[in-house]
C-alpha cells in the first residue's frame, strides 16, 4: 500500500510542480556556478547506495571543503539563491524522482551519506536498513533546523553531529521503522506540511506521544 501511495503522490507532485521546476532551473542556469542539479551518494535500503537528486545550492567542490558532508547555518559554501532553496526546502523537491524510481519512500529515515550513516550505532544501522529512506520523516521534521544548531554549537561540525545529533536522530528514525503504518505515513506527510508553514510548532510530539524523549544534549531543537 505504501509503495502505491509513493508512486501516486510522487506523480501528482511532479505534475503540479513542473512549472516551478522550470523556473528554478532557469534561475540556476543563469546564476552562481550555473549548476542545476546536484547528485550525491546516499545509503538506501539494504545498504544499497543510490544517487540522491537535489537542486544545486552549494559550490561544486563543497564536499572537499571545510564542513564536508555536513552543512551548518550561514555556511559559506552555500550560494545566494541556494540559501532560499534550502530555507524553503524547495531544493529537496527533485527527490520526487527518487521516490518514483524506488530509491526513496515519501516517508522514512533521512537518507545519509555513507560517512554520516556510520555515525549511527550498528544497532541503529541494522534497524534503519530494513526500510527505504524517506523524502521526509520523523528525524527530518524534528531536526528541520539542524544547520542553525550546528552553527550555534561550540563543537566542531563533525563532532556535534556525531555526538549530539546522530544518537537521538537515530532513535527517532528507528521508532518509525518499528511503528510504521499507512496511518502514520499520512500523519507524517501532514506534519511536514504543517511545520513548513509553522516552523516553531511542536506538533510532532502531539501526534506521536510515544516518541523517544529528548535528551538534554538536543534541548536546542
Amino acid at each position: 500500500m505504501i509503495r502505491f501511495l509513493d508512486i501516486l503522490f510522487s506523480l501528482i507532485g511532479i505534475f503540479f510542480l513542473t512549472p516551478l521546476f522550470f523556473i528554478i532551473i532557469l534561475i540556476l542556469s543563469l546564476t552562481g556556478e550555473r549548476e542545476v542539479f546536484f547528485v550525491q551518494t546516499r545509503v538506501g535500503k539494504g545498504k544499497r547506495n543510490f544517487g540522491l537528486l537535489k537542486f544545486a545550492t552549494m559550490l561544486k567542490d563543497s564536499p572537499n571543503m571545510t564542513g564536508g558532508d555536513i552543512t551548518s547555518g550561514n555556511d559559506s559554501r552555500v550560494l545566494p539563491f541556494g540559501q532560499f532553496l534550502r530555507k524553503s526546502k524547495i531544493n529537496e523537491l527533485p527527490q520526487l524522482w527518487n521516490v518514483l524510481k524506488g530509491d526513496l519512500s515519501i516517508v522514512g529515515p533521512r537518507p545519509l551519506t555513507p560517512k554520516t550513516f556510520e555515525y549511527y550505532s550498528y544497532r541503529l544501522q541494522n534497524i534503519l536498513l530494513k526500510v527505504s529512506p524517506g523524502l521526509t520523516g520523523i528525524g527530518s521534521i524534528f531536526f528541520r533546523d539542524e544547520e542553525s544548531a550546528i552553527k550555534a554549537s561550540y563543537k566542531s561540525t563533525e563532532n556535534f553531529y556525531r555526538e549530539d545529533i546522530a544518537p537521538y536522530k537515530g532513535e527517532l528514525e528507528s521508532w518509525y521503522v518499528k511503528n510504521a503504518s499507512t496511518f502514520k505515513y499520512i500523519l507524517i506527510i501532514l506534519a511536514t506540511i504543517w511545520v513548513v508553514l509553522f516552523p516553531k510548532s511542536n506538533i510532532l510530539f502531539m501526534l506521536f506521544p510515544s516518541l523517544p524523549s529528548k535528551p538534554k544534549g538536543v534541548s536546542m531543537f
